[in-house]
């Protein structure tokens, strides 16, 4: 008989989402979504909140699914007044902010956004990657927001380096995202 992987209890999941720019329509949706079914799971959410970008659905959902939620934010952040009760940390510098979720972050989510999410998400995983740790990352492939990296991966990375599907994996619905993270995780430690 097989023996049964252990689920990740309670993991911090650094989310990446923006609803800002150009980009998926049913961006909110999709963050609404997320926010409630990982919230109701047990994950800890952590965001970054910089240039004016916060993924305002996704914590309102988060919080009001039960969730945990943290803002690593820059210095020039305003918070809409419904998350003025959300804990908040403000790094004024970019490469801190990376920093600090990196420490925090036991896997990373991308959400279809604007480039300011990937370029967020991208910051944080190589920060992660400076520190040693090896924070896995799924992506939410909904709409093909991701198919030019998924094409990058299996055309760039595969080839040159072995097991990437270990640490960056796609997916199509939210359903599977916590199956992958779950997965991820229970790998990396």
């Amino acid at each position: 008989m097989a023996a049964k992987m252990q689920v990740v209890s309670n993991p911090v999941l650094a989310i990446f989402a923006s609803d800002r720019g150009p980009g998926d329509a049913e961006r909110s949706s999709i963050m609404s979504q997320a926010g409630t079914y990982l919230a109701k799971r047990g994950a800890k959410l952590v965001c970054l909140a910089e240039d004016g970008v916060i993924p305002v659905p996704l914590v309102t959902a988060a919080r009001a699914a039960g969730g945990e939620v943290q803002i690593i934010a820059d210095d020039n952040v305003v918070l809409p007044k419904a998350l003025a009760s959300v804990p908040i940390e403000v790094i004024s510098d970019r490469d801190a902010r990376f920093a600090r979720i990196a420490l925090l972050a036991d896997a990373y989510v991308g959400l279809p956004g604007s480039l300011a999410s990937s370029t967020g998400l991208f910051g944080a995983w190589t920060a992660a990657k400076a520190a040693g740790r090896h924070c896995p990352v799924v992506l939410l492939n909904k709409n093909r927001a991701f198919e030019v990296l998924r094409g990058y991966a299996a055309d760039v990375l595969s080839p040159g380096l072995r097991g990437y599907d270990r640490v960056v994996q796609f997916t199509d619905n939210i359903e599977d995202l916590w199956s992958r993270i779950g997965r991820l995780i229970n790998e990396s430690r």
